[in-house]
């Protein structure tokens, strides 16, 4: 177990943003992982958990208290039944699975950050969400001082949320279960609009999963959302909001705004997303409210290729992030009456 004093975390995000850590402790086993876990709690210091830092927010103070780098390793297929340990790379496990003939997780490449990291998130892309496929997640619970085995409904999982995230301070994923299918070398039935159409096929259809895979992977790096060092448009958490979903009553009063601000033939993004509510495009909202791409003139910017994506360009600091992110919300508000949330997790700061 590495052990390094105020250590820079930038380089451990994808922004590559933030201040140093009072201490930096690296864990490359469970064990490691347990015994930094309760070193911190039994002395009362503040703890980070970072894994692929594809999804967090540091402030330019840094952090102080311990930050646990979880960098265990462990790929593990028996049959359809994967075990991922929670530092394992998240896109190359993708890779893998897809290489073994089995399916369920191939729209959701490219996806940076770590597998510990999905189901907090329930990360999902494309029309896949690892909730469909998780069966189980072993993590370490700090209030019963404990490993323990939640299973899928145990997870609590809904849109970009888990019962991880419900309750951020308890739990600690050690390691994610999946279980996948077999379906001859094809993949899950595609169900998101975008990647049919690219693959020149009807939504529900199944196709081979080497072109499932490649065609994601093609279409995020079209939006900046493939990680490339050389490419600013990828210094960002890929996408900064979650897409709004509103009440059928708060959906009406959008439409009106959207209605007085467009026109009457402008119809907003609608979805389904359950009895008396519709889910949004955060996009959508954002290049309408006038935040079109590439929008913004200092060290922060909105991507170049796609509005959702706040992105670092090389010289920026977290609060000058976080202006642009503020005044995304604002605008969106005064436009459209929607509040934008975002995504990824702030340390030390807040919008």
């Amino acid at each position: 177990m590495q052990e390094l004093h105020d250590a820079p975390l930038a380089p451990l995000t994808t922004f590559r943003l933030g201040g140093p850590a009072t201490r930096l402790v690296t864990a490359t086993t469970d064990a490691e992982v347990i015994a930094a876990v309760r070193e911190a709690d039994d002395t009362g210091t503040p703890l980070l958990l970072i894994g692929g830092g594809s999804n967090l927010v540091i402030g330019d103070k840094g952090f102080d208290g311990t930050a646990l780098h979880i960098a265990t390793r462990g790929f593990s297929l028996d049959g359809t039944t994967l075990e991922l340990a929670a530092g394992e790379t998240w896109t190359d496990a993708v890779a893998r699975t897809v290489a073994a003939g089995l399916a369920g997780v191939e729209c959701l490449a490219g996806i940076p950050g770590s597998a510990g990291a999905t189901p907090i998130q329930n990360v999902g892309a494309y029309g896949q969400e690892v909730s469909a496929t998780i069966t189980e997640v072993t993590a370490y619970d700090r209030r019963s001082r404990e490993t323990v085995a939640l299973s899928n409904a145990d997870c609590a999982f809904s849109y970009r949320h888990s019962r991880f995230k419900a309750e951020p301070e308890r739990y600690v994923v050690l390691r994610v279960r999946f279980e996948l299918e077999d379906a001859g070398g094809l993949s899950a039935p595609l169900r998101y609009a975008e990647t049919a159409r690219a693959l020149d096929v009807e939504a529900g259809d199944r196709v081979p999963l080497t072109a499932a895979r490649e065609t994601v992977l093609k279409l995020r790096a079209g939006k900046g959302m493939v990680l490339d060092p050389e490419d600013h448009d990828t210094w960002s958490a890929g996408s900064f909001f979650t897409n709004p979903i509103l009440t059928d009553e708060q959906f009406a009063e959008f439409r009106s705004r959207v209605a007085e601000r467009l026109g009457d033939a402008v119809e907003p993004p609608a979805f389904p997303a359950g009895e008396g509510r519709v889910k949004t495009s955060a996009a959508w909202l954002i290049d309408k409210a006038g935040f079109t791409k590439g929008y913004g003139t200092g060290p922060a910017r909105i991507s170049t290729k796609h509005t959702l994506a706040l992105t670092n360009r090389g010289e920026a600091t977290t609060e000058d992030l976080l202006a642009l992110a503020r005044e995304v919300v604002a605008g969106v508000h005064e436009a459209f009456g929607v509040t934008l949330v975002n995504e990824p997790v702030t340390v030390g700061v807040s919008l």
